[in-house]
C-alpha cells in the first residue's frame, strides 16, 4: 500500500475555505500560504508599531 505521505508532490495548494476577487474580477481561492503570509506581515506590523511608540 503506497501513501501520498510516504511520497509528497508538488501540487497546487488546496483552498483552505474562501476566495478573494482579484483586480479582474476572478475569484482567487485563499491558501494556506497566503493567511501565513499575511499572519506574518501582521505581526512585523505590530512589532515595528511597538518599537517606534517606546521610542
Amino acid at each position: 500500500m503506497h501513501s501520498s505521505q510516504n511520497n509528497p508532490q508538488k501540487t497546487t495548494p488546496a483552498p483552505v475555505g474562501g476566495f478573494v476577487i482579484d483586480a479582474q474580477g476572478r475569484e482567487v481561492p485563499i491558501t494556506e500560504d497566503m493567511i501565513q503570509h499575511a499572519c506574518n506581515a501582521l505581526e512585523q506590523a505590530q512589532q515595528q508599531a511597538a518599537s517606534s511608540t517606546t521610542k
